[in-house]
């Protein structure tokens, strides 16, 4: 994938049926610099009124990083669970993305200080869409080396790991991680491999 195709030319949704929610009026509650909330005071396709609280996000890259059978992830302490997790290399600058490929060599070399010589576009996912409005693009980063790390404050105790493709499934399946974005990628990534031999 060319890193300056827009997002818009990647966008698989060709047509929206019409909504069966209406929304009627909508406020901004809450706002820091990652997210903004807002409640919308909301009309259903059978005459019942209610209300929607929505989290937006601007849109977040994820990444495959993997390299001879290998499969490069981050820890850290994730403050919503109290809990430290393992996880694919994700995130986002704060900001439209319009090129999302830039985004996730960005993630890359900022959290795992690594580059890739190709980057495979594998898809988009929406996050947690019953409350939030975030979409994340999915790509594989192949021919990896090494590059200057620069993380953020957020990222301080982020700590690099790499495990056999086996050992990462295996910590899938047995709760070791739990991420649900990691898993979500991964799928894709089998999905395009297989498709990749059977076109091969």
């Amino acid at each position: 994938m060319n890193p300056k195709t827009p997002f818009s030319a990647l966008d698989p949704s060709a047509s929206n049926p019409s909504p069966s929610i209406t929304t009627l009026s909508s406020r901004e509650v809450y706002r820091n610099h990652w997210m903004r909330v807002r409640e919308d005071e909301i009309l259903r396709s059978n005459g019942v009124r209610g209300i929607y609280g929505v989290v937006d996000k601007d849109d977040s890259a994820i990444i495959l990083p993997i390299d001879e059978g290998r499969v490069w992830l981050v820890e850290q302490y994730r403050y919503a669970i109290e809990e430290r997790a393992l996880e694919l290399p994700q995130g986002g600058w704060e900001m439209e993305v319009e090129f999302p490929e830039e985004l996730a060599r960005g993630e890359l070399r900022e959290e795992l200080g690594l580059k890739a010589a190709e980057m495979t576009y594998l898809g988009t996912l929406w996050i947690s869409y019953g409350f939030t409005k975030q979409r994340q693009h999915v790509f594989l980063a192949t021919g990896l080396s090494e590059a200057e790390a620069d993380r953020d404050e957020e990222e301080h105790d982020l700590v690099v790991r790499s495990f056999t493709v086996e050992a990462f499934e295996e910590m899938m399946l047995n709760g070791t991680i739990r991420d649900n974005c990691t898993l979500s990628a991964w799928a894709l990534y089998l999905l395009w491999k297989a498709r990749q031999s059977q076109t091969a």
